[in-house]
């Protein structure tokens, strides 16, 4: 299926300006935090590029996806953390600053690992005859997408601090409304597909939803990292960029199916109403623990 021109114009210049947005949030101090707090932003990785890749085959496979609709959650799954990680983070009393170092690191190595899930995915799930090939000679281009407007957005604050302070709410609200915007795109460009697979696709999204959320935050507590900051790195692996995803599966030049996108769309719609009850869970546990802690001081 061949993309229209509105798309192979609008699209780019939506991820561009989320990723600028980002951007203008984060400083070179975001990435030197890693050597700071190793321990939690090792645990952090270490579940959204080795586990919940692995989480996500099973649940495709579980499932029983169409091919393409598995290499799109696989796609999701590669995807890095989005920005909206550090409003549910914040509001669910969690540890930002980690939330920003994760959200930094992860968009790094996320050049490298997404082309290598992808590729990976497309030999399993799809016949070679289907396969639509994102090579690592493709790997620029994704770091065009991704690090370009994140670096540019680092320059005006570094230069410019007050002017990227006083566009950092401007700019979250054009996030969302780009985002709304590539969702409704990405349902749109393969209504039909939506409308056979969506009951399944739509539980094997939120079941992966729930298990990332579950992954990053047991997973750190079980390694006796504080809650604040177990509540981040749940935060952070279980809202996903579902803007990237939808933007490499639509892109003209890498993977152009708009099949492949439909599960980061459906998943960027449920992932807002989990994370609140998420976010309203763990805030819950914080009431209850408090009149113990201070019975014990």
């Amino acid at each position: 299926m061949t993309a229209s021109p509105l798309l192979t114009a609008i699209l780019p210049l939506a991820l561009g300006i989320i990723m600028l947005g980002l951007g203008l949030s984060l400083t070179l101090a975001d990435f030197a935090r890693v050597a700071k707090y190793p321990k939690p932003v090792v645990v952090g990785l270490a579940c959204q590029i080795l586990l919940l890749p692995l989480v996500c085959f099973l649940i495709a496979n579980g499932f029983g996806l169409a091919p393409a609709l598995a290499v799109g959650m696989m796609l999701l799954a590669a995807s890095p953390g989005g920005t909206t990680a550090n409003l549910f983070s914040h509001l669910a009393q969690g540890d930002v600053a980690l939330n920003i170092t994760l959200t930094a690191v992860n968009s790094l190595i996320a050049i490298l690992t997404m082309p290598l899930l992808v590729n990976l995915s497309l030999a399993w799930f799809m016949a070679s005859d289907q396969a639509i090939p994102l090579q690592f000679a493709k790997v620029m281009q994704v770091f065009a997408i991704v690090l370009l407007p994140v670096a540019l957005g680092m320059l005006v604050r570094h230069f410019a601090p007050g002017f990227a302070a006083r566009m950092e709410k401007p700019m979250k609200l054009v996030a969302a409304l780009f985002l709304a915007f590539t969702i409704v795109l990405a349902l749109a460009k393969d209504w039909q597909t939506v409308v056979e697979y969506a009951p399944v696709v739509g539980l094997a999204a939120l079941l992966f939803n729930l298990l990332s959320l579950t992954v990053g935050y047991w997973v750190p507590r079980l390694l006796h990292i504080p809650k604040r900051q177990a509540i981040a790195i749940g935060m952070e692996i279980g809202i996903h960029n579902g803007t990237l995803a939808i933007a490499l599966a639509l892109s003209p030049s890498l993977l152009n199916n708009p099949t492949m996108a439909v599960p980061a769309a459906l998943y960027s719609l449920i992932m807002f109403f989990t994370a609140a009850v998420f976010g309203w869970w763990v805030c819950r546990g914080h009431a209850a623990a408090q009149p113990k802690v201070e019975t014990l001081n």
